[in-house]
């Protein structure tokens, strides 16, 4: 999607061997702190499947991703920040001068709108109208944070946001799926795909079942809402992924 980037930018440093090794405590009476440099990739294909098998995720919230989000609209940081076991970081409007130019460039426009010429155009000669404003109003002295007041929600935004594992997970079943909105759906992939192009990381897709709701329960629990064809769509795509 043009204008939109997702970059996993850290993680928990061992990530599987973390969240194994705190399993561990659960049931292993030999457990001890200095175990965590003992615990292999072979301790966590060993248990960690298994564990999570059970149900059993609040191991997953030892492990913590923080991802870059670039280019999206206000209208979907607003849906993000929904999720509120997360810690979020946005772009001031308040401080920054927002450098706005083409229209594209500064605000998101649905493909919907894009596909009517007509209305295409008149989206373009109110939001280039809402620049221009913008604009005018800080050059006659209008501090940034009122002259904000004339912006769309379609502005494009930036965001860091940092989720531990458990709530990605709680994350991709909701957003993940082809029913949410456009926008935040397209995020919510491309942070999965960020995961999956690490190696160390992979594993934990299948293993957690980190995708959309129907990945984890076999079916669309959307039942009559569930859009012609999406079931087996989906799971071609998630497998795609996780298969890295």
């Amino acid at each position: 999607m043009d204008g939109i980037k997702v970059k996993l930018i850290n993680y928990t440093k061992r990530p599987l061997e973390t969240i194994t090794w705190a399993a561990l405590i659960s049931y292993w009476d030999e457990w001890e702190s200095e175990a965590f440099e003992r615990t292999t990739m072979s301790d966590v294909e060993k248990h960690l499947p298994r564990v999570l098998g059970y149900g059993h995720e609040s191991i997953l919230e030892h492990a913590v991703f923080t991802f870059a989000i670039e280019g999206i609209s206000r209208i979907a940081s607003h849906q993000l920040v929904r999720h509120r076991i997360a810690s979020y970081t946005q772009q001031s409007q308040r401080y920054i001068k927002l450098n706005l130019q083409d229209v594209e460039e500064t605000f998101v426009i649905p493909d919907e709108i894009k596909e009517d010429p007509e209305l295409f155009e008149e989206w373009r000669e109110v939001m280039k109208k809402t620049i221009e404003l913008y604009k005018k109003s800080i050059e006659k002295g209008v501090h940034q944070e009122n002259a904000r007041f004339i912006l769309p929600q379609a502005v494009r935004t930036k965001i860091v946001v940092t989720m531990n594992l458990r709530e990605l997970k709680h994350f991709f079943k909701l957003r993940a799926c082809e029913r949410a909105q456009w926008e935040i759906n397209y995020i919510a992939w491309k942070m999965l795909e960020e995961i999956a192009k690490i190696d160390e990381l992979r594993p934990i897709i299948r293993w957690a079942k980190l995708g959309p709701s129907c990945i984890g329960l076999g079916y669309c629990p959307e039942r009559e809402l569930m859009p012609t064809g999406c079931l087996k769509k989906t799971k071609e795509e998630w497998k795609k992924v996780a298969e890295g």
